[in-house]
């Protein structure tokens, strides 16, 4: 075992000295709830209830491999390695030891030809490859590709005297071919499309995208030294592709090299760059994979080349190369966490990295391989990745903050010992069982490759006993393993995300089961030291640190793994481009084999950088000039009791809750809307003697566009305590009226009742059930309706009065209409005015359920605390919509331009409103007041809400929440609202 040693930039051993007495044990810390649900959703078979069952069982079936009669023993050591700390890829645990047919392999490389379905140089068609990538995905593999070898859009197609239409066209076709197949284990298939920088159609390619398509793949440019030369140098490239343009490229001056390849055009190298650092920042796509740094590394450079990776990147692989995948949780290796003698058992773990690389070599021999190739090229290389979890977790443990040398130190020592004993471990096997076919010590020994820069000792033996493994070294992401199998320790070499955070899972009736999701070093210290101890200065997480310093730590493990790490930088949505834009040049000089960036964006992920330009001063509020220039105003206003209103926010109902439903039947198809209840013994339940409803959603794609706006904001509603308000806002409903009438069945007998509109049927739905629980029952109290400066909406004289008018256009839905807000000049407490909408409409072409949504606000706009508008607002901002978002200017104060993608017409809707409210000095931008009123209560955050610092951020679509807040994390995806975490590890 060795020590860290802290120089003057890690925690100094006087902090960490004053940390009282632990007063617990680490052997006693429990286990965290979304472990088991994690463990028996994804993983468990059959009966297995429990950690170890599902250990055992992935142990009998690697240990098959072995000699018969030494099986039960190599199970036993197998099961141990596990409990010690070694976790196999999520393939490898959810289905060694079943009877399913799916592959223990996570991912895979598949070859693109150039023709429709021929083979071309080892190469097949593009339909044979897209049938094969097919049944790679249905049994459980991940696909990548490199589509350089389809010729550009436009080239000439002799066979039929046509033009071809391009790489980026036939990737549509692949991803709509993963959409469709569901693979092995009920997850879908994942995808990774590479493209040549010199492909006369990466542009086409880099901004492929932009506009939300291509949602199966994940891309990357495949960057060559000459490109990166060409860049630094200011030069051009030339666009090269062996196919021969077509007759307007050819006259556009096309021509034919030497070396038989036609240079398609000649771009600036430093313009085309330029194009793909500003597509990252903006979409967080298109990766880098720097090709001449993979093929020079490669221990197999004597016979492959490698043009693509697997899905995550943490394997480039040849043609139907694949990656058979493990890690090991560092944080079990760990001796004294926190204490000022901590320190990482490098012996233990060197044991455990010899066993997993023998677990890994055996799943090669035990599992189904989708197609014949990939069994062949397994065979003949022997390709296995181990590598390591919990790297930031250690570190924090060990008192090193991840973005000091003492950590990057660490971190190398850790990779080296871990590289040691994977070879050593693959050379005795060698001598057991032989080495891979295409071993040939000395070209595997010599030409500049990761095997050619190993100790000598080790040279010697490989030298001397051969290699089992061409490869074995791999960092993976590891999000959903980690969860289930090390207690959420942080995903493989990145440092935590967060501390804690609420996993939102959905229920089968619809409802939500909420867990604490908690980072293991967190927990763990607050397990030791109790909850009011400050935490060391070595607890940062991935979005207190710059991009640099995450790609400061990959240089410092890269030289250590001989395929590739997956590595996210994650950077805030306030980055500064200017410290962003040579991140991947940097990337490059420092030898790596590629990077992939993460900032927050809404589903397309763009907030476009422009220069800003001067604008008007916002209005300010005014009070009447004369008659062709007057506003409504209210000259007293009513005197509301003081803390009155309740902050509606959802319950923590860890146990779940009931939900009624009821379909909602309308000319244009039917869906699912549900009332979610708190059960008798709940804490605001038995004031009328049943259940209390307390929020209503809708589920189902016919559901008219803009109803889930109007359920959201009625189930704030719902939580009240207000039973006038409620029935206020369901009278508001009533009369929406919609293209036409129909009549739908009523509960509870079904008679048919004539509506105008589906809104006012669904309320009137709303308006039974609640009545069926007594939550509209007089008499109680009515702190919002006491709040009220107005009731009734305001009525002008025959004058008219000033509104506020914006249009509001989203192409992707067809919609073009016109939000106007009617205003009132209310009185202050200091004697003065402020203007403040009072109510809301719309004209043009909208969906007309926004009338009920802008019945409902009307009404919350006319509470006088605008903390209630406010968060009625706020609480729209992120409602997505399948299909529905689109690109629109960033509504602002500060005169800068930009445009962000909104998740749905509603989310802009409600973002120009509080941009209105901003205008009037009543909300931030942020939708916050500027002046508190004392009217709405604040919500009670406990300690441990307190602790989490993962707040909903702007992304794609949610599978489980449906919520545009999923972002990138550590190679995963992740919703920032409900705590989802995509299948990946």
């Amino acid at each position: 075992m060795s020590s860290p040693q802290f120089p003057a930039s890690a925690t100094p051993s006087s902090e960490i000295a004053t940390l009282p007495k632990p007063r617990a044990d680490a052997a006693s810390l429990p286990a965290q709830d979304i472990s088991a649900e994690v463990l028996i959703e994804k993983y468990a078979k059959g009966e297995e209830l429990d950690i170890e069952t599902l250990r055992l069982r992935v142990a009998r079936a690697l240990a098959q491999a072995e000699a018969p009669e030494q099986r039960a023993q190599w199970e036993a050591k197998f099961v141990e390695a596990q409990r010690r700390g070694f976790v196999p890829a999520g393939r490898i645990m959810s289905a060694a030891g079943t009877e399913l047919a799916a592959t223990l392999i996570n991912c895979f490389v598949q070859p693109v030809g150039d023709s429709i379905a021929s083979l071309e140089e080892g190469h097949p068609g593009i339909y044979t490859a897209l049938t094969e990538a097919a049944e790679t995905m249905r049994r459980g593999g991940g696909v990548g590709y490199d589509f350089s070898r389809i010729r550009p859009k436009g080239a000439w197609v002799g066979a039929t005297r046509s033009s071809a239409s391009g790489p980026v066209s036939y990737m549509r076709v692949f991803d709509r071919s993963c959409e469709t197949v569901e693979s092995a284990g009920a997850r879908r298939g994942a995808q990774m499309g590479v493209l040549r920088c010199d492909h006369p159609d990466i542009e086409e390619f880099i901004h492929a995208k932009d506009q939300g398509d291509l949602k199966n793949f994940n891309i990357s440019v495949g960057v060559t030294d000459v490109f990166m030369q060409a860049v630094e140098a200011g030069g051009e490239v030339e666009l090269v592709h062996k196919a021969e343009p077509g007759p307007a490229q050819r006259e556009g001056g096309a021509y034919q090299r030497k070396d038989g390849l036609w240079v398609y055009r000649r771009v600036p190298a430093r313009a085309l760059w330029d194009q793909v650092m500003r597509s990252t920042y903006d979409h967080a796509e298109p990766g880098v994979l720097f090709l001449d740094r993979i093929n020079a590394d490669n221990n197999l450079h004597y016979c492959e080349s490698i043009s693509a990776t697997n899905p995550c990147a943490e394997q480039p692989l040849p043609p139907y190369g694949c990656c058979c995948l493990g890690s090991i949780d560092l944080t079990r290796f760990v001796e004294h966490a926190f204490e000022d003698q901590a320190v990482f058992d490098e012996a233990g773990f060197a044991e455990v990295c010899k066993l997993a690389a023998r677990m890994l070599d055996n799943v090669l021999d035990v599992t189904p391989w989708p197609l014949p190739a990939q069994a062949n090229e397994a065979r003949n290389k022997r390709r296995v990745g181990l590598g390591f979890t919990g790297l930031g977790d250690a570190l924090v443990m060990l008192n090193l903050r991840y973005d000091t040398e003492a950590a990057r130190n660490m971190a190398r020592r850790i990779s080296e010992v871990m590289r040691n004993a994977a070879y050593e471990a693959s050379a005795d096997l060698a001598a057991e069982r032989g080495a891979f076919p295409l071993f040939n010590a000395d070209l595997y020994l010599s030409g500049g490759s990761f095997a050619s820069r190993l100790p000598q000792g080790l040279k010697d033996k490989i030298r001397a006993q051969g290699l089992r493994n061409s490869h074995l070294l791999s960092i993976a992401p590891t999000g959903t393993i980690s969860l289930a199998f090390a207690d959420n320790a942080s995903n493989g070499i990145e440092p935590a995300f967060s501390w804690f955070y609420t996993r939102k899972k959905r229920m089968p009736d619809g409802g939500f089961k909420e867990y604490a999701v908690e980072d293991h070093a967190w927990r763990l210290f607050r397990h030791l030291y109790g909850a009011d101890t400050p935490l060391t200065p070595a607890f940062v997480t991935a979005l207190e640190l710059s991009a640099a310093d995450h790609a400061s730590m990959v240089a410092a493990v890269a030289p250590y793994i001989d395929t590739s790490i997956s590595k996210t930088v994650n950077v805030p949505a306030d980055y500064p481009y200017a410290d962003f834009q040579d991140l991947y040049t940097q990337a490059w000089k420092s030898g790596l084999k590629g990077l992939a960036t993460y900032r927050p964006n809404s589903v397309l992920g763009s907030i476009l950088s422009v220069e800003p330009t001067a604008v008007p001063e916002p209005l300010r509020p005014v009070t009447d000039v004369d008659g062709s220039n007057q506003r409504l105003r209210v000259e007293r206003l009513p005197k509301a009791v003081m803390a009155s209103l309740r902050w509606p926010s959802r319950p923590e109902l860890p146990g779940g809750n009931p939900a009624w439903s009821y379909m909602i039947r309308h000319p244009h198809g039917d869906f699912a809307l549900f009332v979610g209840e708190l059960p008798a013994e709940g804490p605001d339940a038995g004031l009328f003697g049943k259940n209390l409803p307390f929020e209503v959603w809708v589920n189902g794609a016919e559901q008219p566009r803009g109803l889930s706006a109007v359920a959201k904001t009625l189930s704030m509603d719902l939580r009240t305590n207000d039973a006038a308000w409620l029935k206020l806002k369901l009278d508001a409903l009533t009369t929406v009226a919609e293209e036409r009438a129909f009549e739908m069945p009523m509960p509870p007998g079904g008679e048919p009742r004539l509506f105008p509109g589906v809104v006012a049927a669904t309320a009137a739905v709303i308006r039974w059930r609640c009545e069926q629980l007594g939550a509209l029952q007089e008499g109680g109290p009515t702190p919002v309706i006491d709040a009220m400066f107005s009731r009734e909406e305001p009525r002008t004289g025959t004058s008219g009065t000033l509104a506020w008018a914006v249009d509001v256009d989203n192409p992707a839905t067809g919609e073009q209409f016109t939000l106007t807000l009617k205003e009132v000049s209310l009185p202050t407490p200091e004697g003065g005015q402020v203007t403040r909408p009072c109510a809301m409409g719309f004209s043009g072409n909208y969906p007309k359920a926004l009338d009920g949504m802008a019945r409902l606000l009307s009404l919350d706009m006319r509470v006088m605390d605008p903390a209630w508008i406010g968060m009625k607002l706020r609480k729209l901002l992120n409602v997505g919509e399948p299909l529905g978002h689109f690109m629109a200017p960033v509504p602002n104060l500060s005169g800068e331009r930009r445009q962000q993608v909104w998740p749905s017409t509603v989310a802009y809707v409600a973002r120009l409103i509080i941009h209105r409210y901003a205008m009037l000095g009543v909300l931030d931008e942020q939708g916050l007041p500027l002046v508190e009123m004392g009217l709405l209560q604040a919500p009670i955050i406990s300690d441990k809400a307190a602790a989490a610092t993962v707040r909903p951020q702007a992304g794609k679509p949610c599978p489980e929440c449906g919520n545009s807040t999923m972002i990138h994390k550590d190679g995963c995806d992740f919703c920032t609202a409900c705590g989802y975490v995509g299948q990946c590890g």
